[in-house]
């Protein structure tokens, strides 16, 4: 039985931000990708992907994952393989005849010989297959079979999370996420699915100290003498800065004419309508304002659509990027009419407010990665 490890931390998905008011809207909102990166540095660096074989596959020790053509539904790929296109299907929470993006990534219930599949192999494929390294630059050389390094850890992806939640749980980049396993540029994840997690780049090892003879190559210093008296010694800091502010001379009262910071930036209802869920940072990161199903939904300010994207329980998520590092988060809602990247301004309609029971949306603020009260920004 092949086993799927999760790190020992527990976060709370967004599958029920339309059935709980308990639940949080926990994504991570640091990925470079989307333009929003402050600490995508502090995240361990990730390797890049091992390269497949001539048949698609990448094998590590316990397992072995195979990468789609442009093309290529579950059902080719099983019959390249020679495999069972009914149970790869079900592996990977997908129908045989589901047609795969170029590079997207499968997962096989079991190993088969790296480089040796037992289904035909046609011309057809082999042609292909010189194409692809002839566009890669890959020339003749022999394609890699199995990977000597570290072998990633492997995540099924559970009932309403995000490619941004999995790659917070395991300190890796949404971006280096998507890379490993050829997900769509919304990033999205489906139940059941499962993912590679990227593993750490190997530091290069430092190079060694050259060898040399003692005092070569560098200038002897002179030898001290008593006729130069040393230096005088730094003063400490506090004296330092004692001296300092003596020398300084002295300003004018400012008291009267200091004023208190200034209010946070004011946002607009992005619909009309009572709060029915209220903000408790751990609980709920947002806000739920009732509004009937196909209202339409407005940008609270100006920006960016930063993301949008959604959880494997099909509940849309909209992200916007304003101005002083804030973003406002939309959910719960349908028939989206701006798609990543594009610019907004305060009012605009955005989406519709998806039916529920009851129906409302769920509206957060954040500043940075940090989620903050509505209330606090709305008019």
């Amino acid at each position: 039985m092949m086993q799927f490890t999760r790190p020992g931390l527990v976060l709370s998905g967004v599958a029920a931000l339309g059935l709980s008011a308990c639940a949080g809207f926990d994504m991570d909102l640091r990925n470079s990708a989307n333009g929003f990166s402050t600490s995508e540095a502090a995240r361990q660096a990730s390797a890049d992907r091992p390269r497949p074989d001539a048949q698609g596959i990448i094998t590590y020790p316990d397992y072995q994952v195979v990468v789609a053509r442009g093309g290529d539904t579950v059902q080719s790929v099983a019959q390249r393989l020679g495999q069972d296109a009914t149970e790869l299907a079900r592996y990977n929470a997908l129908t045989p005849d589901t047609t795969l993006r170029a590079g997207e990534v499968l997962a096989l219930p079991r190993k088969i010989d790296a480089g040796v599949a037992s289904g035909p192999i046609s011309v057809t494929t082999l042609a292909e297959t010189a194409i692809n390294r002839a566009e890669t630059g890959a020339g003749t050389a022999a394609p890699a079979a199995r990977v000597d390094g570290p072998q990633p850890t492997r995540h099924r992806v559970e009932r309403g999370e995000t490619a941004f939640q999995i790659a917070r749980l395991y300190n890796v980049s949404p971006r280096a996420l998507a890379d490993w396993n050829g997900l769509n540029p919304e990033m999205e994840v489906r139940e059941g699915q499962v993912l590679m997690i990227p593993v750490a780049a190997q530091l290069d090892r430092p190079m060694p100290e050259p060898v040399s003879v003692p005092g070569e190559g560098s200038p002897t210093p002179p030898p001290p003498s008593a006729s130069t008296p040393m230096p005088e010694p730094e003063p400490p800091a506090a004296v330092a800065e004692q001296r300092a502010q003596e020398a300084r001379p002295p300003s004018p009262e400012l008291a009267e004419q200091r004023t208190e910071a200034p209010a946070p930036t004011a946002f607009a209802m992005p619909v009309d309508g009572r709060i029915i869920r209220a903000y408790s940072p751990g609980r709920n990161d947002g806000i739920g304002i009732a509004a009937s199903a196909g209202t339409a939904v407005r940008a609270a300010q100006s920006g960016t659509v930063a993301a949008v994207t959604r959880t494997t329980t099909g509940v849309n998520i909209l992200v916007l990027s304003h101005a002083n590092n804030l973003l406002t988060v939309y959910a719960n809602i349908d028939n989206l009419s701006v798609e990543r990247g594009a610019r907004v301004s305060r009012g605009q309609s955005i989406a519709q407010v998806a039916a529920g029971d009851p129906s409302f949306l769920h509206f957060e603020v954040r500043n940075g990665q940090e989620s903050v009260d509505p209330m606090r920004y709305l008019n």
